[in-house]
């Protein structure tokens, strides 16, 4: 494998930098990761050439701008192995693409007495939005709990489908703490009872090689800014079959064919689902990434990223006092962890003062949080351009936090 972890950092202009006067290390990419400069050179590059809306346009930008921004749809269908490009609908990031999914799917599908499953590890993008469908139709929010070892109980799952249950959805990667959930059995689980399941792949996406078709999903949701593209930007694939049945998410222009003050014709896929004007630099950005990614090697990132996932696991289980929570699960690129009776935020705000940034709290999954009893957690999150020096520069900085506390 030709991995030169030393020459990709050239690629990426903010982790070249001082924080509190020592070299950053930017261990919070489950919260989003650092832009490449041929991304942002792209963003730059359509502001000052292009700078023109999509569609129904007929001068030269505006075509322009629309085989750029179809193209970068195409280039993404291509990625997740989707079978159409209508299936590609663009949102605003993953949380738009969820919330699409449960609003308009809910409003076509559930009713009193229906049941939606999701599972204890859900970030709260993907637990509220059903909660707010669920109370709206009188359906019922039921959670697939966790086993001992902090992964998924599926022979519990197992028996929780029922006719009842209208759709599965849940995450591919849990952004808390890592751990990879079995998706593709959860998949095969539920569709022997013909049921639908949306993943959340807001972490998946990053870590590994997603391919719509082989897993079968129905739905699958991820984010730009997490895959090493612009914030604004998310993407929700679906199948045509359901993307065609459901009514629309939002209203204006764009997403019809044609209006009266008597009535309105909606228009094809995936317009349907594409309200007004669309974030076009950032899109095209975000093809940009897509490209990027490709040219390394997704193959090669996972073996990078699994390797320094392992030794950070091995030099940080050695420090005495620190609990890594779910620590035998399967996981990726997260290691989030306690450090005695000290705070997550207090050990989080010393560890800044190194020049390193991790993130603290529950990270926007308090469930599980509640259910491991702890008040939150350290959470470092890696991405490729990582190093085995940077996990050191941590434990050192953990080390400080343990003789602070003393």
């Amino acid at each position: 494998m030709n991995f030169d972890v030393q020459q990709i950092r050239k690629d990426f202009p903010a982790l070249h930098q001082e924080i509190y006067g020592r070299p950053l290390v930017y261990f919070d990419n489950a919260a989003t990761s650092q832009k490449p400069q041929v991304v942002i050179d792209r963003i730059s590059e359509y502001y000052r050439t292009i700078n023109s809306n999509v569609h129904r346009g007929v001068h030269h930008l505006s075509q322009q701008a629309t085989d750029a921004f179809e193209s970068s749809r195409n280039h993404i269908q291509q990625y997740i192995n989707a079978q159409h490009a209508r299936e590609v609908v663009i949102t605003k990031g993953a949380t738009d693409s969820i919330n699409l999914v449960a609003s308009s799917f809910g409003q076509k599908y559930l009713k009193q007495g229906d049941e939606v499953i999701i599972s204890s590890l859900e970030h709260h993008a993907n637990i509220v939005p059903w909660q707010v469908i669920c109370e709206k139709t009188g359906a019922q929010l039921k959670v697939i709990p966790l086993t001992e070892s902090s992964t998924l109980d599926l022979q519990a799952f197992q028996k929780m489908l029922n006719k009842k249950t209208k759709i599965v959805a849940v995450g591919h990667i849990s952004n808390a703490l890592g751990v990879v959930n079995p998706i593709r059995e959860i998949i095969e689980m539920a569709h022997d009872f013909d049921i639908p399941v949306m993943v959340d792949g807001a972490q998946g996406i990053v870590h590994e090689k997603v391919d719509v078709q082989a897993l079968d999903c129905d739905f699958y949701c991820f984010s730009s800014h997490k895959f090493y593209g612009p914030m604004g930007v998310g993407v929700l694939y679906g199948k045509t079959y359901w993307l065609s049945a459901m009514p629309p998410y939002q209203t204006g222009g764009e997403m019809i064919k044609s209006v009266t003050f008597e009535k309105t014709t909606y228009n094809d896929l995936p317009f349907k689902f594409e309200t007004g004007t669309p974030n076009v630099a950032d899109v095209i950005g975000f093809e940009s990434a897509i490209k990027y990614i490709e040219d390394i090697g997704i193959a090669h990132i996972k073996t990078y990223e699994d390797d320094l996932l392992e030794y950070g696991i091995q030099k940080l289980k050695a420090i005495d006092g620190l609990r890594i929570l779910a620590e035998g699960a399967p996981k990726a690129g997260v290691i989030s962890f306690l450090l005695k009776d000290i705070h997550p935020y207090d050990a989080g705000t010393i560890i800044d003062k190194f020049g390193i940034a991790v993130r603290t709290g529950n990270h926007c999954a308090q469930p599980v949080m509640d259910l491991l009893e702890v008040p939150g957690s350290i959470r470092a999150s890696m991405a490729f351009y990582n190093t085995r020096e940077e996990i050191d520069r941590l434990v050192e900085a953990i080390l400080k936090v343990r003789e602070m506390f003393a």
